[in-house]
């Protein structure tokens, strides 16, 4: 260990975990673990620990659940760590006072091709916008959100037919390799960082919110296909049918050209079609309120649609 850096990793979902894990795996020397504090959740209201504290908990690391990521105590904890570097895989925003704190800063992994979709949900936004590549990038942290200098990059197909459920799984991965990597780079001295390039049009990648998910019938079936799919499986594309929430996990556009209004529903040997301008959409699979996920067939055995909004 003696020419091992002294690690901080802060993360918190699944996505962090198989990062966290390559580490480990690699024998990189994890000091700590920042993450989340526990959460009341589930139908019980029962505080639960995140994935990353759970993994940590399981392999005997050091845990740190700040509140507040200001706090002195955290600060003064994190002083007395004296890390070498941090590393942040799906966290909070930090502080300066937080990532300029270990002796050879902080790098940060984001599943995009930087400079291109920078935010919350570059995952489901590559998907919604029907992107056929994207990536994972390690850099450094500075003021700005997602705009530090360029370590390594690492790009990545989308599948035609691909959620950002798929998606999610492959980069995991891939990021937690190209984690290694860099640490790897750190360690012998080899860093190159470059300046992210400029770029007249940049794709953004917001936090995705309940009320985006409702899906517009009167868009092309090519947009709503990659709308389904990019909110699939969470947080789910949805529509009102028969005045309740309908939400839509799976769909098929079939490009055809018709006379029936946007958003009329068709029923006919077991597949339910919605018209849209260019064609249908064949609802595949679907979760009405109150019931479990089914696929068309299923739901067609107790349940209609007869209206649509």
């Amino acid at each position: 260990m003696a020419d091992k850096l002294r690690i901080v990793f802060m993360g918190t979902p699944e996505f962090a975990v198989s990062s966290l894990k390559a580490l480990l795996d690699a024998g990189e020397h994890v000091i700590a673990v920042v993450t989340a504090p526990d959460k009341l959740a589930g139908r019980g209201m029962q505080l639960a620990s995140s994935p990353v504290k759970k993994f940590a908990l399981e392999h005997g690391l050091r845990i740190l659940q700040p509140e507040k990521l200001k706090s002195e105590s955290f600060i003064q904890t994190l002083k007395e760590l004296q890390p070498d570097l941090a590393i942040v895989v799906a966290f909070r925003m930090l502080p300066e006072i937080v990532w300029s704190l270990p002796k050879l800063g902080t790098f940060n992994l984001h599943a995009s091709l930087l400079p291109q979709y920078r935010g919350a949900a570059p995952i489901h936004w590559a998907v919604i916008n029907g992107e056929t590549e994207t990536g994972v990038t390690t850099f450094f942290l500075k003021h700005e959100i997602d705009t530090g200098e360029i370590i390594l990059q690492q790009k990545v197909n989308i599948g035609s037919t691909e959620t950002t459920g798929d998606l999610y799984e492959k980069l995991r991965q891939i990021g937690a390799i190209l984690v290694v990597k860099t640490v790897n780079l750190i360690e012998k001295g080899q860093i190159k960082s470059t300046p992210q390039p400029n770029i007249m049009h940049l794709k953004l990648a917001p936090k995705i919110f309940k009320e985006m998910c409702r899906i517009d019938w009167g868009k092309s079936g090519a947009v709503i296909f990659n709308f389904v799919r990019g909110l699939s499986p969470m947080p789910g594309a949805f529509t009102i049918a028969d005045g309740k929430v309908l939400k839509i996990y799976r769909v098929q556009f079939e490009p055809l050209s018709h006379q029936l209004p946007v958003a009329q529903v068709l029923i006919q040997d077991n597949k339910i079609c919605v018209a849209v301008r260019d064609g249908f959409i064949v609802l595949l699979d679907l979760q009405a309120e109150g019931k479990k996920r089914m696929n068309a067939s299923e739901w067609l055995l107790g349940n209609t649609i007869n209206k649509l909004e």
